[in-house]
């Protein structure tokens, strides 16, 4: 089979997965796209990591149960390295409990195993984009795992786990300031400032500063201003 010839802007895939099989696989089934570039192959978390941040590819097409670290603490990595690099995980796990996570260390898009023949071309494409990428499968699961966690614990249950200085970090958020400014008022370095916003986001369930203002304006953590406030 002669490989089509690719494209100079040409999304540049790094495969991650233990078997080698599957890797062939993939990589044959991806060879047909004149759009998508294979440039490397690894076996486990740690190589797959120090590839990435080598090649710097578009996508790493991931496998969860990767020796070595594991495919979340990869994708962790690589999110936190600051490269451009989107993560799409490829697994056999449907199960809810790994669908959040996935997307709590900064992976683009979750895709099954065995809809990787009619998916996974589109799915590169998705997050390349920048879009997240979640199969209806997937999606069922996140809101159902959702609705079960709301129900099982009221919002104020989940507020009252933050520290006072994590509220105090959250506040100021919502209400727009920088890591910097927080630190200004609170006489901390923009760095604590980031790891109690984290801390809190996670105990909440919060995934950007969207959610977050919300959430602040759902719970009364903000109060407009009336006529005459200084």
């Amino acid at each position: 089979m002669v490989e089509p010839q690719h494209s100079a802007d040409a999304i540049r895939v790094l495969l991650a997965d233990d078997h080698r099989l599957v890797r062939a696989g993939l990589r044959l089934l991806l060879s047909t796209q004149p759009d998508i570039e294979v440039v490397g192959e690894t076996g486990d978390a740690e190589a797959t990591v120090a590839e990435a941040v080598r090649l710097r590819p578009d996508v790493v097409v991931m496998d969860l149960a990767m020796p070595k670290g594991g495919g979340l603490e990869a994708t962790r990595r690589i999110s936190e390295s600051g490269l451009p690099i989107r993560v799409l995980i490829l697994t056999a796990h449907a199960e809810a409990q790994y669908l959040l996570p996935v997307l709590r260390v900064g992976g683009s898009g979750y895709l099954l195993k065995d809809a990787a023949d009619d998916d996974l071309i589109e799915a590169i494409r998705a997050v390349h984009r920048g879009e997240a990428y979640l199969p209806p499968s997937a999606a069922t699961l996140l809101v159902r795992d959702y609705l079960h966690r709301v129900g099982e614990s009221e919002p104020s249950a989940a507020y009252e786990q933050l520290s006072p200085r994590e509220r105090e970090v959250l506040r100021f958020t919502a209400e727009g300031y920088d890591a910097r400014d927080i630190g200004e008022r609170l006489y901390l370095s923009p760095k604590t400032v980031e790891t109690y916003r984290r801390r809190a986001m996670e105990k909440l369930g919060l995934q950007n500063r969207a959610e977050l203002v919300r959430y602040a304006l759902r719970h009364g953590l903000l109060q407009p201003e009336t006529p005459g406030t200084p």
